[in-house]
């Protein structure tokens, strides 16, 4: 059963809001406007008032741009959501621009294809990196075209903007925070020495939070809280709200040589630097913030703190197999619960899903709360990777099928995130073929050994290969870094063959990364398995150091939905083993009806 959609705001008001847009572009002398899914932090996840793309466009998803004319408006999104933008955008006026398909050129290329000479393309500065806005105006630039950063239309046309959230910022203490303030400070101003630097600003919140121990509930799922970070070669500002910190925070802080001044601050602070260098990542820095640093001179790197934060220590290893066995734990009581409860007739959603599978987490130890929104796909709903049911739009578990289940929990001593497809009633020869060959894939990557150093991008033809084999692929990357209670989706590393040519993706030892290929049937059945892996020390030769990975995921994987001879020797040996490995770390920390459900689902085949 489906429920009949419904979307944030009837296709009837996108129309008028797009009207609005129009006039306020004309009244700004602006031939193409663009809303990006973005604030001033470049986050993934944003605070309801940067919603500005959603709001305009009744489209969903957490990724996507609007790119508005006098006589065009589209949304470019990827193939993650292509069907669930088909359906939001029917009727409004938008046209779905589905960005890597080979006829479909990407925003720039539109704009530059499409508009005439010396045009104005206007766009809010203040939620546009400085590397997007220098690839936009190479592109502009070959029509004569000017870039206009310094007007947020949005502000004139929306009136009941949410305001900016004030949620408390907190410490993040030992023995979960493994690094002190003062050691994290001095490794970045050796950086910043490195590269002749006298200032560095970090507006990446995960990247601030990382440096100061510090964590905030600002933004959905990321224990990270707005603010800015500007760092000298003896001082160190923090531009927050005051009115999320304690005053004995504030004094924490100074004693530490952090001064804490106001949210906006920082834009007088960027006016009154001297003439000297400014270190910033030209990815995660607007460049509405940076016109007001008039006097500096622009160095242009990533971020040190991203890298830094991305090799975990062995302490903080440590933790996160911690929190591996309690999401473990969970994840057993869940399908315990879930297997029953389909035995017993009891009604079963994929909003229910969500519900129980975040009370199971919840009373973990050290929980605070799910790492992203749970994505809980039945049949068809699982071909959208990115898919999300609602109160309006949802399926019910029954009949036969496959069940895609991807979440997450956000530790005190850790980040997780899982995938798993469990079977519903009775599956077929062609369900149990497209998993297995995605099981193959993700235990390719998982028993990798490569060089240190090795890009991280080029691992995920180790994935991809059983696909391939069957001319078979996915659309999304096999792996994203995670980061240690901190954002689930965290760089420098990633594994996906669309980024190789993407610099500081080096694999490292101590880097933990999702391992996730999957497999989508639109109007079927969707297919991800998913585990973290953490790079560690192989050994050396005369050739070189080597990394494998550990699996630090531990949840058992259907065994019902496999077809035993598409499987290797090696392979099912892989399987059973980590089957052997969850049960030992597991049981103990399980009993009843969950302990039960693990014996049987870590059984050898």
């Amino acid at each position: 059963m489906n429920v009949s959609p419904e979307y944030p705001h009837p296709m009837s008001t996108v129309t008028e809001r797009l009207q609005q847009l129009r006039i306020a572009m004309a009244a700004q002398h602006i031939d193409a406007y663009l809303i990006l899914s973005a604030d001033p932090h470049q986050s993934e996840y944003l605070p309801e008032y940067w919603q500005g793309r959603r709001w305009l466009s009744g489209f969903t998803g957490s990724v996507g741009t609007v790119v508005i004319t006098r006589d065009f408006a589209g949304l470019w999104v990827d193939s993650r959501y292509w069907e669930q933008a088909e359906k939001q955008l029917a009727n409004s006026g938008l046209t779905l621009m589905k960005l890597g398909q080979t006829d479909v050129p990407s925003v720039n290329a539109w704009l530059e294809t499409n508009l005439e000479s010396r045009q104005v393309v206007g766009v809010d500065g203040h939620v546009l990196s400085l590397k997007a806005a220098q690839d936009l105006r190479q592109a502009l630039g070959r029509r004569d075209s000017v870039l206009k950063t310094d007007t947020d239309l949005l502000a004139a046309i929306w009136p009941d903007r949410p305001g900016l959230p004030a949620a408390a910022v907190v410490e993040h203490s030992a023995p979960f925070a493994t690094r002190s303030r003062e050691q994290n400070l001095h490794a970045l101003r050796q950086s910043m020495a490195q590269a002749g630097a006298q200032w560095h600003l970090i507006s990446a919140l995960d990247d601030i939070a990382w440096v100061l121990n510090l964590r905030g509930s600002d933004v959905s799922y990321n224990p990270v809280f707005l603010s800015h970070l500007l760092i000298g070669a003896d001082s160190a500002v923090l531009f927050v709200d005051k009115k999320k910190m304690g005053p004995e925070l504030i004094a924490r802080l100074a004693a530490d040589g952090i001064a804490v001044q106001g949210y906006e601050d920082v834009q007088g602070a960027l006016a009154a630097l001297p003439h000297e260098a400014l270190l910033v990542d030209p990815a995660r820095t607007t460049v509405g913030l940076l016109a007001h640093a008039h006097s500096v001179s622009l160095i242009e790197k990533l971020n040190p703190s991203q890298r830094f934060k991305s090799v975990k220590n062995q302490a903080e290893i440590a933790n996160v197999r911690q929190a591996m066995e309690q999401d473990g734990a969970a994840l057993c009581a869940f399908f315990a619960w879930f297997e029953a409860a389909l035995e017993n007739g009891e009604p079963v959603t994929e909003l229910t899903i969500d519900e129980q599978i975040t009370a199971a987490r919840a009373r973990q130890p050290h929980f605070v709360s799910p790492s992203f929104s749970t994505i809980a796909g039945f049949n068809a709903n699982g071909a959208m990777p990115h898919y999300m049911a609602t109160p309006e739009s949802y399926s019910v578990i029954e009949g036969n099928g496959l069940l895609l289940i991807d979440s997450g929990g956000q530790y005190l001593n850790g980040t997780t995130d899982i995938t798993r497809v469990v079977p519903v009633g009775t599956i077929n020869a062609d369900h149990r073929r497209d998993f297995t060959l995605v099981l193959k894939g993700m235990i390719g990557l998982a028993a990798a050994v490569f060089p240190e150093d090795y890009p991280a991008p080029l691992l995920d033809t180790l994935a991809r290969a059983p696909l391939w084999a069957q001319l078979l692929d996915f659309g999304h990357g096999t792996g994203h870094g995670v980061g240690y209670f901190l954002n689930v989706h965290e760089g420098p590393q990633m594994i996906s063959h669309r980024a190789h040519r993407f610099p500081d993706t080096e694999m490292k030892a101590g880097m933990i990364t999702s391992d996730e290929p999957g497999l989508y049937r639109p109007g079927q059945w969707g297919i991800r398995i998913e585990n973290l892996i953490c790079a560690v020390p192989a050994g050396q030769s005369e050739f070189g150091t080597y990394l494998k990975f550990e699996m630090l995921t531990l949840c058992p994987i259907d065994t019902r939905c496999i077809e035993r001879q598409l499987l290797s020797e090696q392979e099912l040996s892989w399987l059973n083993a980590y089957h052997e490995e969850v049960y030992r770390r597991l049981a103990p920390r399980v009993s009843g009806p969950a302990l039960a459900w693990l014996k049987t689902r870590t059984a050898a085949i």
